[in-house]
């Protein structure tokens, strides 16, 4: 008997972080999902016009970059799929050219920003209508920011998007917002799923700009011929939960609902699944958020800083940025970065060495709120770790192992703190912690997690963010049914390591 051999059919997931984008490939073997990094690039800011802004240039030579490693791989894809971080944005004049610079989430036009919109609406009502927590960086502070400082720019505006919906627009020519994206702007109401058009007129701003919202899984269609020329194959263009957190939570493989899930990386996203939103005062009280997901499920979730802390710490130690003896307004001396780096001479520092000193210096017990603006964009984090823990009257971190100490403890802390208050607002108990995202690899911080909540945490799998978009694209493909069939075969084809408490 003849056994007919079916193809590869193979699924493309650009996944486009702060610091790196990724094409990761995926498939459907024996019932399992393989996947293929085939091309890495990085991303980064640059400073413009005043500005921290995103260099998009370099995002799309990227991206076409991985898109050419498919060709010359030989492994075609069959859709592509891009998500990146939310809030983001670009405008498009009339002639689909770009105004102005792609602003960084971290840049700080927004300061006094919420101030301006409370005057027009109370952070009550807001937050009754979208249901988002309060983030210094929300698009809707942003373009309240750039309203003020150039309005021009708003008045030549045809279209608004997001940025993996720019990314979108050059390969297709189609421009299409997405619901899960456009959750994080602040300016969808939680409750119509769409546009809050009489917000939006409130504030000043045009409707006309933004389009309707369409849900993962929606076709926008095939490469533009110039496109298929450039990268030598054409492939369908399908929207996944182009929200990085939302294409995450998609690929928890949680077995019960008494579970929290947590996507971690340069930020911790942690919370659960609702299928409504939550938008009490006492969810406000607790700055928590309801962002729309994928089939209108709602990941009701905390920000917390995450492991941005630790990338920064190895930055600055890395790039000597504060060895100057300024220690805060004490003597100079035994506390600054110089003597820090004095004790282990001008070494690179990687990850597993930071653990490794964090591991030294475990009797150490000072804690911040992670959560704090100040840790948002500080010019040294190690300097602003110390005049937190000074500022609440605790010891000052004096060693590499006592900062990194300080940093674990303190995220672990701020989960369990945020676990609590959830627990309080859904009125559920919860017994687990699903970690995915890359960050779910930082196995010391899972051990301090289960520690300090009491809470057996899984960890894994690590491509969290890729697998969700993969799934989504599956799921049109016919090669996944549904999410639940989809999240059984992630608990077959990934590794997820148990840790207890």
């Amino acid at each position: 008997m003849k056994i007919e051999i079916r193809p590869c059919r193979y699924y493309l997931a650009i996944d486009i972080g702060a610091s790196s984008g990724r094409h990761i490939l995926g498939h459907v073997e024996e019932g399992k999902m393989i996947l293929e990094e085939i091309y890495r690039f990085d991303n980064r800011q640059v400073h413009r016009n005043g500005h921290d802004c995103w260099d998009m240039e370099n995002l799309w030579e990227g991206i076409m970059g991985g898109l050419k490693a498919c060709k010359s791989a030989g492994k075609i894809p069959k859709t592509v799929g891009i998500d990146t971080w939310a809030v983001d944005f670009v405008l498009l004049d009339e002639a689909d050219r770009l105004i102005g610079d792609a602003v960084a989430y971290r840049d700080r036009r927004t300061e006094g920003m919420r101030e301006v919109v409370n005057d027009i609406i109370p952070a009550a009502d807001l937050y009754g209508k979208t249901g988002i927590q309060y983030q210094p960086f929300n698009t809707i502070y942003q373009l309240m920011a750039l309203k003020g400082e150039d309005p021009e720019q708003l008045d030549q505006t045809k279209r608004f998007l997001m940025i993996p919906e720019y990314f979108n627009f050059r390969l297709t020519g189609v421009k299409q917002n997405e619901y899960t994206n456009a959750t994080s702007t602040g300016l969808v109401n939680a409750v119509e799923k769409d546009w809050d058009r009489e917000l939006m007129s409130a504030l000043g701003l045009s409707s006309e700009i933004v389009g309707d919202l369409a849900m993962p899984g929606t076709v926008l269609g095939g490469f533009l011929p110039r496109i298929q020329e450039e990268v030598g194959f054409n492939a369908t263009v399908i929207l996944p939960a182009t929200h990085d957190t939302g294409s995450a939570f998609l690929a928890v493989p949680a077995k019960d609902d008494r579970a929290v899930f947590l996507s971690s990386g340069t930020w911790s996203l942690l919370g659960v699944e609702n299928e409504r939103p939550v938008t009490s005062e006492a969810s406000l009280a607790q700055n928590f958020t309801n962002e729309g997901g994928a089939w209108y499920r709602y990941r009701y979730l905390k920000n917390i800083m995450g492991l941005w802390m630790i990338q920064s710490i190895r930055r600055e130690l890395n790039g000597v940025a504060y060895v100057q003896g300024k220690s805060e307004g004490e003597n100079a001396g035994r506390g600054t970065l110089a003597v820090m780096l004095g004790e282990h001479g001008h070494r690179k520092w990687n990850f597993p060495d930071l653990i490794d000193e964090a591991k030294k210096a475990e009797g150490f017990r000072s804690v911040v709120d992670v959560n704090r603006e100040c840790f948002l964009a500080p010019d040294s984090m190690i300097r602003t770790i110390r005049a937190e823990c000074r500022r609440t009257g605790q010891p000052l971190p004096e060693t590499v192992g006592e900062l990194m100490q300080c940093v674990y403890q303190s995220l672990a802390v701020c989960y369990r703190d945020a676990i609590h208050n959830l627990e309080k607002l859904t009125g559920k108990n919860y017994t687990s912690i699903n970690i995915v995202g890359g960050g779910c690899q930082d196995m010391y911080l899972n051990e301090c997690t289960a520690k300090i909540t009491g809470l057996t945490v899984y960890a894994g799998p690590v491509e969290g963010t890729a697998i969700g978009n993969l799934l989504i694209q599956m799921i049109a493909g016919g090669d996944i049914r549904d999410l639940k069939q989809g999240r059984e075969m992630i608990r077959r084809s990934f590794e997820v390591k148990e840790v207890h408490p």
